[in-house]
């Protein structure tokens, strides 16, 4: 029971992004024909979300709900693990119409056949995880 709130929260943001169409295939699919703008909106406006978060959550040291100060240490510098990373996310992306958190509100929708793409996410994580020392970071 103590975990029920993030399994509200899960549940309204899934409504939010099926209501939003942000799970649809034909909206990504026109995202990547730069054919429309809902998508770039969509995930735009996050971003920018995201960015005044973390600039109030420095500006203000805003403490966590167990009182203790958020730290948000500095990510590293390298151009390689950005540019095949993000490379291999697009590709992922792309290929199967949904990025990893739409996938399993997918499935929620009834979508039986997304279970292919979760099945091959978990594994490509779990191979990075296996390979992961031995790739340029």
């Amino acid at each position: 029971m103590k975990f029920i709130k993030f399994l509200l929260v899960g549940i309204f943001f899934g409504i939010v992004l099926v209501k939003s169409e942000a799970v649809s295939w034909y909206r990504i699919f026109e995202m990547f024909k730069f054919q429309s703008f809902h998508m770039y909106g969509i995930i735009g406006s996050a971003v920018v979300v995201g960015i005044i978060s973390i600039w109030l959550i420095k500006r203000t040291r805003i403490k966590s709900i167990a009182g203790e100060e958020i730290v948000l240490p500095p990510k590293d510098k390298s151009i390689a693990r950005y540019l095949f990373g993000g490379t291999i996310f697009g590709f992922g992306w792309a290929l199967a119409g949904a990025c990893p958190g739409p996938m399993y509100i997918l499935f929620g929708t009834g979508a039986v056949t997304i279970l292919f793409v979760i099945i091959g996410a978990v594994l490509g994580t779990f191979i990075y995880g296996v390979i992961m020392n031995k790739l340029p970071h």
